[in-house]
């Protein structure tokens, strides 16, 4: 058999915010009642991050967004999770495994000593009741990552307390990165589960430094330092996620000193919140924000007519007037940095003739679009502007595009629904490895694949890539699979957004993953 101590699935050179920090999270613990506002010895007790949205919920197997999955990872952990300067795979709940030497069988050797926040044992049990909810026959349709994460598992085998054996149906070069998501791959306490009905929602309960204390919704989530965390703990007393929607309205809460931290900016308010004396987080976004297409409507079943809706939208104006540089517009679904990137690759070309010749031989003359009221990190100034300018490109063109906005939780539902000729989305790259991206249409989940896609021939092309080992085959494969969804114009890919955040000076060693998850383990806020 192989050692392995690590996988490195994608190393980004991102300039976090941060210091070297040690150590992943989880054990049982007891904590306090809420948001202790006191202080001691010039450091607060509390810290306060405001974003755009209320989490989906709080159960890993459940979510798919990264309002959920900014406070899932600091509740919960997985079997790996990344450095935090990149998406290089480490040990966490376990702390080594074995591969074969045909690449299906993984041997993870458990920490030990690791309880669940309701003080239960976090064992090979644990893991494989995790896995399990999550594969046939017990995954249900509301567990959008399982199949993504969990789809080349065979089965799961409990050898002793400690140690777990994964049997994998084929090569998966993604696999170990997968399990350090946020998404599917976290441990939830089984008891938790099994008292909640197999969901806790609301009700989260892993083995990470933070506990959860409250949702109040609309408002907030509390969570309370875990004092009985297996690892170091955490520095900071008390962490809380304010919700606020309204860019304006957070940016002044930051100014204000009312929160320490908030994302979801654009470039219309850089400079006030500089002027006030707060920082700028920027880093490189591993993300890309699109237009899909439902290539179930009459309307987008022939690629022809996607490609003449897309040529009537001017993607550069678009993106410079949008987002004042703070985007790039993008010309594939992989960020510019990912393995599998091809500078060749090309959506189709702005050409307002050409679109509106085509649209009228499509007989294309009302389009249907839905989209989100709030920021996204992929695109910070809501969904409902960018829908806005679209629509107002396809005007100049003949097509008229009625619009239904909703807030983030509706529009999920909605999505899942499918009444829509186009939807506006985004992907922000939860492992770094560029199957997490181009999976997306290949999957049969209509919350992953807003396009709605079925073809069998890219299914494969995916599939064969997976398996292949790290290097320049495997990213001439993603290559391909690029090209063939570029020339099918299955999505409008608009642009990839820089990562930011804002901060008060106060505010030290906090961790803005390039997977847009928020670790906060070890952040100080001083007075």
């Amino acid at each position: 058999m192989r050692r392995t101590a690590s996988l490195v699935a994608l190393v980004l050179v991102l300039a976090l915010v941060t210091t070297a920090l040690a150590g992943c999270s989880g054990d049982s613990g007891t904590g306090g009642n809420g948001a202790d506002e006191t202080s001691t010895g010039g450091v607060t007790d509390t810290f306060t991050f405001a974003q755009g949205a209320d989490p989906r919920g709080l159960d890993p197997a459940r979510i798919d967004d990264l309002e959920s999955a900014k406070v899932i990872g600091n509740i919960y952990e997985g079997l790996t999770k990344y450095a935090l300067d990149s998406t290089e795979v480490l040990p966490c709940l376990a702390k080594s495994w074995e591969v074969s030497d045909d690449g299906l069988t993984y041997t993870f050797t458990l920490q030990e000593g690791v309880k669940f926040h309701d003080g239960t044992d976090f064992n090979a049990e644990a893991v494989k009741f995790n896995i399990d909810r999550q594969l046939p026959p017990k995954a249900d349709d509301d567990m959008p990552y399982a199949s993504f994460a969990f789809g080349t598992v065979k089965d799961v085998v409990v050898i002793d307390d400690h140690t777990v054996r994964i049997d994998l149906t084929q090569k998966n070069t993604a696999f170990l990165a997968n399990l350090a998501m946020s998404m599917a791959a976290p441990m939830v306490s089984p008891k938790a589960l099994q008292d909640n009905d197999n969901s806790v929602m609301e009700a989260p309960c892993g083995t990470g430094p933070y506990k959860f204390v409250s949702w109040s919704k609309g408002e907030n989530i509390v969570l309370v330092r875990n004092d009985d965390y297996w690892s170091d703990k955490a520095k900071t007393k008390n962490v809380v996620f304010r919700f606020i929607t309204d860019n304006s309205a957070r940016v002044l809460a930051l100014n204000n000193g009312e929160v320490d931290m908030i994302d979801g900016i654009d470039a219309t308010v850089v400079k006030t919140i500089q002027d006030a004396g707060n920082k700028l987080f920027e880093a490189p976004g591993m993300n890309v924000n699109y237009m899909a297409y439902n290539t179930t409507s009459p309307l987008f079943k022939d690629p022809a007519a996607r490609i003449a809706f897309s040529q009537a939208v001017n993607r550069e104006e678009l993106v410079q007037s949008l987002y004042q540089g703070y985007s790039e517009v993008a010309e594939t679904i992989l960020p510019t940095f990912m393995p599998g990137y091809d500078p060749t690759v090309r959506q189709a070309a702005y050409d307002p003739e050409a679109a509106k010749a085509g649209l009228a031989k499509a007989g294309i003359k009302k389009v249907h679009m839905i989209t989100y009221s709030n920021p996204r990190p992929y695109n910070p100034m809501t969904g409902a502007s960018l829908a806005a300018a679209v629509q107002g490109y396809l005007r100049k063109v003949g097509v008229e595009c009625t619009i239904d906005t909703y807030d983030w939780t509706t529009y999920k539902e909605k999505v899942k629904a499918g009444d829509y000729d186009v939807a506006f989305y985004g992907w922000i790259g939860d492992n770094g490895d560029p199957d997490n991206f181009l999976n997306l249409l290949a999957d049969d989940d209509p919350n992953l694949n807003l396009a709605r896609w079925d073809d069998p021939t890219y299914q494969k092309m995916v599939k064969d890539a997976l398996a292949l080992p790290n290097g320049p085959e495997r990213d001439a494969a993603y290559t391909a699979c690029e090209k063939y969804v570029a020339e099918r114009a299955v999505w409008l890919v608009i642009s990839h957004a820089e990562q930011q955040a804002a901060y008060r000076p106060g505010v030290k060693d906090f961790v803005y993953h390039a997977t847009g998850n928020l670790y906060l383990k070890n952040v100080v806020v001083q007075k």
